[in-house]
């Protein structure tokens, strides 16, 4: 049995999970996501911590607030990208800059063989 307790979600992985829900078809759009009271109860989190997870899915566009109802899974005007689409779109974007930091570490890895065979040049410290 596990004595420690389970960690808290956090505003950025309570948007992720929604935005994953969104990408899997649980909201689509015009559904109401829970409200955000009784889903930081369910999740043991403070309601500002629910709420900071709202606003970030906002700004990206995927969803609305309306006033005295609720947050809703936006539903595009026509020829505007739909939520769907929209988290399938940061997907991909996360993998291509997880693609190009590996790129880069490997690069900044060359770069450091490459000057560690140099030695060494004049005006550098050791020279």
């Amino acid at each position: 049995m596990d004595s420690q307790p389970k960690r808290k979600p956090n505003a950025r992985e309570i948007a992720a999970r929604i935005r994953g829900e969104i990408a899997a078809g649980t909201f689509g759009p015009g559904d109401r996501l829970p409200g955000a009271r009784a889903y930081a109860k369910k999740l043991g989190v403070a309601l500002m911590t629910v709420q900071n997870a709202y606003v970030q899915l906002q700004e990206e566009g995927l969803v609305e607030g309306v006033s005295g109802s609720g947050t809703y899974v936006r539903d595009p005007a026509p020829g505007e990208q739909g939520p769907h689409e929209a988290v399938q779109g940061l997907a991909d974007l996360q993998a291509e800059v997880a693609r190009i930091s590996t790129e880069l570490a490997g690069l900044a890895e060359r770069v450091k063989q490459l000057e560690a065979g140099v030695g060494p040049t004049e005006g550098e410290p050791g020279a």
